[in-house]
């Protein structure tokens, strides 16, 4: 792979990863509700989700998905259930947003945030329509072993991804950090971000 097409693959990533998804919605609503430790849960979740995604397109589950409709709109149903799933969840819950001071409490959490990341992103079929269809419009088949090559494109949209999704993280939390310390607000924060997982619930199943 040529240099400047490598560096044409970076620019490319980096443009199609500061675009709002229901991925970089989850994990900033995560940060402004709970503060950069489940913000940073969430992208790491995400991030794995995406390496997941990678191994399926190497695999060709993902050409799979791209092609067959049933495939797709089961993907895109459940993804579209788990989002209302989490949204419901949040809003029933009547404990404070913020995660509780107890190391095996805060340790649950962290836990939990981090796996709805990874199944949110897993269960995003648009993903999976990103690594099967950019991916291969980058590799050469004359420079190379082209899975090495499907390997280095993967991993660096990745990073990419999730140097993006930390400066996000870190940004949400620091400009809503004072608000977060009001027990009140920080219920009408657990109900928002509720309501946004419901809404990208439904826009999912409805795409």
């Amino acid at each position: 792979m040529e240099l400047h097409t490598y560096l044409l693959f970076v620019s490319a990533s980096i443009l199609l990863c500061i675009v709002p998804g229901p991925d970089m919605i989850y994990l900033i609503t995560r940060s402004v509700a709970q503060g950069k430790k489940a913000g940073f849960a969430a992208a790491l979740g995400i991030n794995t989700g995406g390496y997941i995604h990678l191994a399926a397109a190497i695999l060709g589950i993902s050409a799979i998905i791209a092609t067959s409709a049933t495939a797709y709109t089961l993907l895109k149903w459940c993804g579209a259930a788990y989002l209302i799933f989490i949204g419901l969840k949040a809003i029933l819950s009547s404990s404070k947003v913020s995660l509780s001071n107890k190391k095996e409490d805060e340790h649950a959490s962290i836990k939990t945030i981090f796996w709805q990341g990874f199944v949110s992103d897993v269960l995003n079929p648009k993903v999976a329509i990103f690594f099967i269809s950019l991916l291969p419009q980058f590799v050469h088949t004359q420079s190379g072993n082209i899975l090495s090559q499907l390997l280095l494109l993967g991993i660096t949209v990745n990073v990419i991804a999730l140097v993006i999704n930390m400066a996000l993280v870190w940004f949400s939390h620091s400009i809503t950090r004072q608000l977060r310390q009001s027990n009140r607000f920080s219920r009408v924060l657990n109900h928002a971000m509720g309501t946004v997982f419901i809404v990208l619930g439904l826009k999912l199943a409805n795409e």
